[in-house]
């Protein structure tokens, strides 16, 4: 939940799950946040839904997480109390108190039916009392069908439901004025009086009673119960619910948006019934499909424009000799950014050789297995090993398309459990638990940030815990290199700034073979242990 996502999900129905599964396959990190309400629970199949007719809602949703998790995409089971945009996104507050950030958020939080007070309506909402006549008609067709009457749709909903069957009668209820006319030519009763309960025997709806005591049989109960959308946490960010109105009446609400669910507030995205309250659950996927590429173009564009940005930009006088003499050895400049780190990333299917650094293996292997901390890991060649030999790992690196590879591989070797992967910046991220063993290995950073960082993971260590850090050693000229100045570091500059909560501090520096050239180079190393 520390991660910074590319897109968090509010709503895990069909309009959120299809948002994040088109979000995922796009290579983006997802996150789906869901509070385990889906407005059709009660209902036991979804209809009109093309290649998935009469599946179980409930097994509709766990097909649909199955998918999203081939991709990459992760649930959380909570509910958003909050939302919160920021210079840099949105922060979003969970109920047990955790929070969560994205670059954009999509809401697909769906409505909620105000069901008329009538005695054991509620109870069999979704079974035999029905709101839909393209949801549930065909299964009631030809049998005794009753239209409450509570509002504006009363005569166009009776109608819909006489096309199914011939035995419909209209409850007038509460309702006094509608027009009489298109139900008596249809054939359609009308019953006064007020509805009091209705009845079942055998889990059976049998019959509707009138406050009178009268008990009109009936196998069915059509109710067209306002709705509500679900959106009360995103008041604080100016957006408020607007009505939706039929013939001059009001039958719910809806959070204004465009056709492709972008609302008036830039970033803040809407999908399915929170908008279109008339969705019916394959309309809600579309829109959610529609929703994720539109939020995915919108980081398209996005990140070209950071990057015309960043190769724009002026360099400083230090960074233009560094780049100089890179070229002079044909070297990569190094990335100084993390859409710099990105794009390199992105420019090839593999960045890094997949094997554990020297130095981890010489260091971890005596220790007694626990939860460590991989500061900079890349595609995870360190953590994926950590985890194969019974750590529990916390992998932090800034590249999403690194740890979305790093991810990946952990599921083949089968130690996906046993990860956790951060997107975050080593230079800004705090950890807010303590490691039995913390590790970096040739962090990019400049120096300033450097020694933000290292400090912040010397007190990440646990007491008894060991912190490795391993670098580059500035001694170390040869032709790939020099560019790299700023980057490099002794171990003796890290042990300098530790304190006497360390029992022993040792810094050297270690030859081993360079990996795919023919050459020896040196590493300068930190092992300390905490007292």
């Amino acid at each position: 939940m520390d991660e910074k996502y590319d897109v968090v999900v509010v709503g895990g129905g069909a309009a959120g799950l299809s948002g994040a599964v088109a979000l995922a396959r796009s290579r983006r990190s997802v996150l789906v946040v869901d509070s385990g309400e889906p407005r059709n629970a009660p209902a036991g199949h979804v209809h009109n839904y093309l290649g998935r007719e009469s599946t179980p809602p409930a097994e509709l949703l766990s097909l649909g997480r199955a998918e999203l998790a081939g991709y990459g995409g992760e649930v959380v089971a909570q509910t958003v109390t909050s939302i919160a945009k920021g210079d840099n996104g949105f922060e979003i507050s969970l109920a047990d108190g955790r929070r969560t950030h994205a670059r954009r958020v999509l809401v697909a939080t769906g409505l909620v039916d105000e069901l008329p007070e009538v005695a054991g309506l509620a109870a069999r909402w979704g079974r035999d009392v029905l709101h839909c006549p393209y949801c549930h008609g065909w299964e009631v067709r030809d049998r005794a069908v009753g239209v409450l009457s509570t509002g504006p749709m009363t005569v166009h909903q009776a109608l819909m439901w006489r096309q199914l069957t011939d035995d419909v009668v209209v409850f007038r209820h509460t309702q006094r004025d509608f027009d009489e006319a298109p139900l008596l030519a249809r054939g359609i009763r009308i019953v006064d009086g007020v509805v009091a309960a209705v009845e079942a025997e055998s889990d059976q709806l049998t019959g509707v009673r009138l406050e009178s005591g009268e008990v009109v049989a009936r196998e069915a109960l059509a109710v067209a119960a306002p709705a509500r959308t679900r959106a009360d946490f995103l008041a604080p960010l100016g957006i408020e619910p607007e009505p939706v109105e039929f013939n001059g009446f009001v039958i719910g609400t809806r959070v204004p948006a465009d056709t492709a669910g972008r609302t008036s507030v830039p970033g803040l995205w809407v999908a399915g019934n929170v908008t279109d309250m008339r969705a019916q659950v394959v309309v809600s996927a579309a829109a959610g499909l529609m929703a994720g590429a539109a939020i995915n173009g919108e980081l398209v564009e996005e990140e070209a424009a950071e990057a015309v940005r960043l190769r724009e930009r002026p360099f400083s006088h230090e960074m233009e000799r560094e780049v100089a003499r890179a070229n002079e050895h044909h070297a990569e400049p190094p990335p100084f950014d993390r859409a710099s780190w990105e794009e390199r990333y992105r420019s090839r299917d593999e960045m890094w050789s997949g094997r554990p650094n020297d130095q981890l293996v010489t260091e971890a292997r005596g220790l007694e297995p626990g939860h460590a901390l991989d500061a900079g890991c890349g595609e995870g060649g360190d953590a994926l090993w950590l985890a194969q030999q019974g750590w529990r790992v916390t992998a932090v690196d800034f590249s999403t398309t690194a740890i979305e590879r790093g991810r990946a591989q952990a599921a083949k070797l089968g130690v996906a459990d046993r990860i956790t992967w951060v997107a975050a910046d080593v230079g800004e991220w705090a950890p807010e638990s303590k490691f039995d063993l913390v590790t970096s290995h040739f962090l990019h950073i400049p120096s300033a940030a450097r020694t933000v960082a290292f400090a912040r993971l010397a007190e990440a260590v646990a007491p008894g815990g060991t912190l490795l850090v391993v670098g580059h050693d500035p001694a170390d000229h040869h032709a790939g290199r020099p560019h790299m100045a700023d980057m490099m570091f002794t171990a003796e500059e890290v042990a300098e700034t530790l304190d006497q909560s360390w029992a022993s501090v040792a810094a050297d520096v270690r030859e081993r073979p360079a990996v795919g050239a023919e050459m020896v180079v040196r590493d300068t190393v930190l092992v300390a242990r905490k007292r």
